[in-house]
C-alpha cells in the first residue's frame, strides 16, 4: 500500500484537519474502510491522528494486515498510535503475543490505556491466568482495567473470586455494579443478586433490567414482573427481557399479553414471540407476527422454520427456508439443524443436498452437531454411502455420530456393518451411551442376531455404565418376538425389573403378529388399551392375526369395537419426491393425484408382469371377509404400491426409486415389491416406520426379516 507524498505534521488543531479525522473514524466505524481511506488520501495535511484514525479502522474491521502497512509506514508515531496497535492485536488470539511484545517496546511510558488494551484481550480469549498476572504487574490501574478483569472473573463462572476483586476497587461505577449483578444472577445465586441490587448507591435502566432478566431467566417469573411493573424507566431490552422470562417459563399467554401491551416491537421481541408461539403449537399466530416485521434477521427466519419444524408444518418449512435463502438470508447453525430435520422426517433427497451445499457455503461442515444432523439426513433418505463418506471425512467424531451411524446401518439391514461400527467405536475409545446400545441391539433385532444381542445386553450390566431402562427391554422383546421366542419375550416382560410401556407391548405385538400368535396377542391388546385408551393400532393388528389365520368373525368384532370405541387409527400414506416436489398416496384413493390416469395404467401393467412370474395376492393383508377378487384389487391401491408405480414412470433409469410410508410395509406389498424390482431391474428403497427396505435383484435388504 503506497502513500501518497502530503505535507504532515506531528500535531495540528486546524479544524479541517480534525474534521477530516473525524470523518475518518466514522467511516470506519460503519465498516466502510473504503470510504474512510478515500478521505485520508483527500487530505492536503495529515497529522499522527489521521493515522491512528486508519490504523484503528483498519483493525476494527478485521484487516490485520493493512492496518500493520499503515502503522509501519507512520511518519510518526505517538502513545496512541501504539495503543491502537496493542489493541488491534488482541482482537485475534495468535496475534496476542505481537500485542504483549509491543507493549513492552513502546517507546514512551504506558500509560493505563496501553496494559488495559492488553489485558482485554486477554480476558476476551479466556486467558485469565495470563490476565491476572498483567493486572497483578500494571504500575496503575483504573475502574475499566478492575471493570474487564472482573468480566474476565464472571466470564469463567468465577464468581467468588469476582466478588473478591470487586470488593477491591477503590470506586466502582453503575458499569461494575451491574456486572457483578449479572455474574450472580448467571449463576443462579439470585438472592445475592438481590442483595447487591439493593444495595446499589446509584441504578440505571440497565441495573434494573439486568435484575429483571436474572429474576426470568432463574424461574422466577412473577418476581420479575412485580419488579418490571416499578422500574423508574424501560427500554425495549427491559420489555423483551420481561418477555423471554414469559417465553422461558411456557407462559405464551401471558408473554402474548405483554407483547401486545409493548410500546414498540423491536425485532429480538418479534423473534422470541415466534418462538413462544410455535412451542404452544399456534404457528398462525407464529406465522402473523414474521409477516408483519418490517424488519427481520437470521434468528427470525430460524424462529419461523423451527415452528414450522416442531409442529410437522414440513412443506412449510422447506418453503420458508428455501424463501430465506432467495432473499439473501444467511443460514445460521438454528436453521440449519430444523431444516435438516425436516429433509430427514420427509426424507426428500434433493432438499437435503441444497442444505448440505448450504452449510458448506456458510462453513457448518465444521460443526460437530450440524454434521451429526447431516449424517442422519442422509441416513434417513436412504444415501448411506453418502452419509459414511460424510462420517468418514470428519474429525473428530462424538458419540452422536458413532450412535448416528450404528443406527443407520441397522435401519438399513447392515446388522454386521453396524456391529463393526460399535466394535470401532470402542476400540476408538469412545465410550458407549444408551442410545448406542439401543442402536447396537435394534441391528441385532433386524438381523435375527439372538447370541449377539443376548452378549451385549448382558454386558451393560458388567462392562458400561449404562444401566439397562425401558428401551433397551423393548430391544429384547423385539428381538426375541422377531426370532419366534415369543413365549420368552413375554416372561422377559414379566420379570424384567422396569415397568412395561406402550412400546414394549407394542414390540410383542409386533412380533404376534408375524408369528400369528393370537393368543400372546390378546394379552398385549388389553395392556395397550389400558396405557393408551385412544390407540386404535394394537386392534387392528390383532384384527389382521384374526384375519391371517380365518378368524373372519373375531376380526368383523374386533372392527365393530374399534368402532363403538371411537379409537384412532392413523391412515397409510407413502409420498415420493420427484423434481423437488412430494408426492403423496394414500391407500384406495388413486384419483387423488393429478396424474392417476397413468398411475392406473401401470399398476395394470405391473399386474400383468406379477401374474407372469407367478406373483399371487396373499389375501390375508385384507381386513374385511371378501372374494380374492376384491382382495387383490384392494391390495393392488396400497399406498407404497401407488408410489412405487408412480416412481417407475418419472424416475430416470439408473437412479433408486426412494419411496416413504408412514406405517409398516404391508406384507404383500413386500413381496409384490420384491418382483417388481427384479422384473424391471430397478432398485427400490422403501422407508417404512421401522426400518429401511433395499429391494433389488428381487431380494430385499431385511432378508424377509422385519
Amino acid at each position: 500500500m503506497r502513500l501518497p507524498p502530503v505535507r504532515f505534521l506531528p500535531s495540528s488543531a486546524a479544524p479541517a484537519v480534525v474534521d477530516a479525522n473525524a470523518r475518518i473514524a466514522r467511516l470506519a466505524r460503519t465498516g466502510n474502510m473504503e470510504g474512510a481511506r478515500a478521505a485520508f488520501e483527500a487530505m492536503p495535511l495529515r497529522t499522527t491522528a489521521s493515522y491512528n484514525a486508519l490504523l484503528a479502522g483498519y483493525f476494527r474491521n478485521n484487516l490485520p494486515d493493512a492496518a500493520l502497512r499503515v502503522f509501519h509506514r507512520m511518519p510518526s508515531r505517538d502513545l496512541a498510535s501504539y495503543n491502537a496497535l496493542i489493541s488491534g492485536l488482541s482482537l485475534r488470539r495468535n496475534t496476542l503475543p505481537d500485542a504483549a511484545a509491543a507493549l513492552a517496546t513502546i517507546p514512551y511510558e504506558p500509560s493505563v490505556v496501553s496494559f488495559t488494551s492488553l489485558l482485554r484481550g486477554y480476558v476476551r480469549h479466556g486467558l485469565l491466568a495470563d490476565a491476572i498476572r498483567l493486572f497483578r504487574q500494571m504500575p496503575e490501574r483504573n475502574h475499566i482495567t478492575y471493570t474487564v478483569l472482573l468480566g474476565g472473573f464472571l466470564d469463567a463462572g468465577r464468581v467468588d473470586e469476582a466478588r473478591e476483586l470487586f470488593d477491591e476497587m477503590p470506586a466502582k461505577d453503575v458499569v461494575a455494579w451491574t456486572a457483578m449483578l449479572s455474574g450472580y444472577c448467571q449463576a443462579g445465586r439470585i438472592a445475592e443478586a438481590r442483595a447487591l441490587f439493593d444495595e446499589m448507591p446509584k441504578r440505571n435502566v440497565v441495573s434494573w433490567t439486568a435484575m429483571v432478566s436474572g429474576y426470568a431467566q432463574n424461574g422466577k417469573v412473577d418476581l420479575a414482573r412485580k419488579l418490571f411493573e416499578v422500574m423508574p424507566e424501560r427500554n425495549e431490552v427491559s420489555w423483551t427481557a420481561m418477555l423471554f422470562g414469559y417465553i422461558q417459563a411456557g407462559r405464551v399467554e401471558d408473554a402474548e399479553e405483554l407483547f401486545n401491551a409493548m410500546p414498540e416491537h423491536p425485532m429480538p421481541a418479534c423473534n422470541a414471540m415466534i418462538v413462544g408461539f410455535g412451542q404452544r403449537g399456534m404457528v398462525d399466530a407464529a406465522r402473523a407476527v414474521f409477516d408483519r416485521m418490517r424488519e427481520r434477521d437470521d434468528g427470525t427466519w430460524s424462529a419461523i422454520i423451527k415452528a414450522y419444524e416442531q409442529n410437522e408444518f414440513l412443506m412449510e418449512a422447506l418453503s420458508t427456508f428455501r424463501e430465506m435463502l432467495r432473499d439473501g438470508i444467511r443460514p445460521n447453525y438454528p436453521s440449519v439443524i430444523s431444516i435438516l430435520t425436516v429433509c430427514a422426517a420427509l426424507a426428500v433427497l434433493d432438499y437435503g443436498r441444497e442444505v448440505h451445499a448450504a452449510m458448506l457455503r456458510c462453513s457448518f461442515d465444521k460443526d460437530v452437531f450440524a454434521v451429526s444432523a447431516l449424517i442422519t439426513m442422509y441416513i434417513k433418505c436412504g444415501n448411506l454411502d453418502k452419509a459414511k463418506r460424510v462420517f468418514n471425512m470428519f474429525e473428530p467424531k462424538d458419540v452422536v455420530m458413532w450412535n448416528s451411524m450404528i443406527t443407520g446401518y441397522a435401519q438399513h439391514g447392515l446388522g454386521e456393518e453396524a456391529l463393526r461400527i460399535f466394535d470401532d467405536m470402542r476400540l476408538a475409545g469412545m465410550v458407549p451411551d444408551g442410545i448406542t446400545y439401543i442402536g447396537a441391539l435394534t441391528a441385532c433385532s433386524y438381523t435375527g442376531k439372538v447370541k449377539e444381542g443376548r452378549d451385549i445386553f448382558n454386558s451393560m450390566d458388567t462392562n458400561s455404565a449404562v444401566r439397562p431402562g425401558a428401551e433397551h427391554y423393548s430391544c429384547m422383546v423385539d428381538l426375541l418376538g422377531r426370532a419366534g421366542l415369543v413365549e420368552e419375550a413375554l416372561d422377559l416382560i414379566k420379570t424384567m425389573p422396569v415397568k412395561p410401556d406402550a412400546v414394549i407391548w407394542g414390540a410383542l405385538m409386533g412380533a404376534c403378529r408375524m408369528h400369528k400368535n393370537a393368543e400372546i396377542a390378546e394379552v398385549a391388546a388389553k395392556k395397550l388399551l389400558e396405557l393408551e385408551p385412544g390407540n386404535a393400532g394394537p386392534y387392528v393388528l390383532l384384527s389382521h392375526i384374526y384375519t391371517s389365520t380365518g378368524r373372519w368373525e373375531d376380526a368383523s368384532k374386533m372392527r365393530k369395537f374399534i368402532s363403538s370405541r371411537h379409537l384412532n387409527k392413523s391412515p397409510g400414506c407413502s409420498w415420493i419426491e420427484y423434481d423437488k416436489r412430494v408426492h403423496l398416496f394414500t391407500s384406495g384413493e388413486v384419483s387423488a393425484h393429478p396424474e392417476h390416469s397413468i398411475i392406473l395404467k401401470m399398476l395394470e401393467k405391473l399386474d400383468g408382469l406379477l401374474m407372469e412370474y407367478g406373483y399371487s395376492a396373499d389375501g390375508s393383508f385384507v381386513l374385511h371377509d371378501v372374494d380374492e377378487e376384491q382382495k387383490t384389487h384392494s391390495l393392488r391401491y396400497h399406498s407404497e404400491r401407488q408410489a412405487v408405480a408412480y416412481g417407475l414412470l418419472k424416475v430416470p433409469e439408473g437412479m433408486p426409486i426412494r419411496v416413504m410410508k408412514n406405517l409398516r410395509v404391508c406384507g404383500d406389498c413386500h413381496s409384490a415389491i420384491k418382483l417388481i424390482a427384479k422384473i424391471t431391474s430397478r432398485e427400490i428403497i422403501l422407508r417404512d416406520a421401522n426400518r429401511f427396505h433395499h429391494f433389488k435383484d428381487g431380494f430385499c435388504s431385511c432378508r424377509d426379516y422385519w
